[in-house]
């Protein structure tokens, strides 16, 4: 039996309604991933190995550092810019340090800036992997290995890029369960 037109009406705009729903949910993670794996919008690749080609041509990183509002730690490149030959894997370290009285957690976000290099600049290993706890009055320097992929030398766009920038914006996030019980104590014994 075929449904009826106010019937059919609600059913067609409740089925829009649900597609639109799931397009905007999925659109978050999706972007994500495009933006990982093309480097669109400066989001540098990962890589599991270094590059095998490395290049006598060099190029220049620079280092920047940011809080987002409300993270109470200081956070800043070790060294300011290095140059590395292209392909070379290079080693950099963040200097993180958390002046509270109580633990913090906290999650790096990143880009790389020209946002063409996002497709060239990979990392090997980055502390912005996975989430940092650092304890009252602790700090910490964090590495990061990257490579700036040869294939930068040869793209349309990339032949152009001679200064690289990596840029890491930490915000706090919550305490892992491990630690829930720490902050509380800190708390307690505080008051």
């Amino acid at each position: 039996m075929a449904m009826s037109g106010p019937k059919k009406t609600v059913v067609q705009t409740v089925s829009v309604v649900l597609l639109m729903g799931g397009l905007a949910w999925a659109s978050v993670p999706f972007y994500d991933w495009f933006c990982r794996v093309t480097g669109f919008g400066g989001v540098p690749g990962t890589a599991t190995a270094a590059s095998e080609d490395i290049l006598d041509q060099t190029i220049t990183v620079r280092f920047d550092g940011t809080l987002n509002s409300g993270m109470a730690w200081d956070f800043k490149p070790v060294v300011r810019e290095m140059e590395v030959r292209i392909g070379e894997t290079g080693l950099a370290f963040y200097e993180a340090h958390n002046p509270t009285s109580r633990p913090i957690a906290g999650q790096a976000s990143y880009n790389v800036t020209p946002y063409t290099a996002g497709a060239f600049f990979e990392k090997i290993d980055c502390f912005c992997f996975q989430e940092q706890v650092l304890a009252p009055g602790e700090t910490v320097q964090m590495p990061v290995s990257f490579f700036v992929d040869p294939e930068i030398v040869t793209d349309r766009d990339g032949k152009y890029v001679h200064t690289i920038t990596l840029s890491y914006t930490f915000y706090e996030i919550d305490l892992p369960e491990g630690y829930a019980s720490l902050d509380t104590a800190t708390t307690t014994d505080l008051n």
